[in-house]
């Protein structure tokens, strides 16, 4: 499997990035803000969706890091999620919402309701696999949605 190394510099790119590290998983100690560099760090376990159905579930250490981040605030993230005992976060999404272009929020969402979200001059991400990929014990499942027809 090739090492994955993605950029992103608009909200478009940072979809592509989000839909690689949907249901990565992390604990909160995995985040690191720099803000005398304006450098928002994560280090992850990525499931690979990439591999597709049919093969075996499988996930790596990925890094992934922000540039230009004027602040960063979290929600859901106090010490009662860094437990020792404590479930891993699953990534669910990253957005970009502009305020004044081209700055705005990047708001990463985790299962839980655990969010951090990133004032940020402009979009600049940057994505890589940074090891081996070693064996999952699952597929992350996803509940449908309910049918809502009539």
């Amino acid at each position: 499997m090739e090492l994955l190394k993605l950029a992103a510099l608009d909200a478009e790119d940072l979809t592509v990035i989000s839909a690689h590290l949907q249901d990565a998983i992390l604990r909160p100690e995995d985040l690191c803000y720099l803000p005398g560099e304006k450098r928002f760090l994560l280090a992850l376990r990525r499931f690979d969706w990439s591999a597709g159905p049919k093969a075996a579930p499988s996930r790596r250490l990925a890094g992934l890091h922000f540039e230009r981040v004027l602040s960063a605030q979290t929600r859901g993230l106090g010490p009662r999620s860094v437990a020792p005992d404590a479930m891993p976060l699953s990534l669910l999404a990253i957005t970009f919402t502009p305020s004044d272009p081209p700055s705005g929020h990047i708001e990463i969402l985790f299962s839980g309701n655990a969010t951090l979200r990133l004032e940020v001059e402009c979009v600049e991400a940057r994505m890589k696999d940074l090891g081996p990929v070693w064996g999952a014990k699952a597929r992350p499942g996803h509940d449908a949605p309910p049918d809502t027809a009539v």
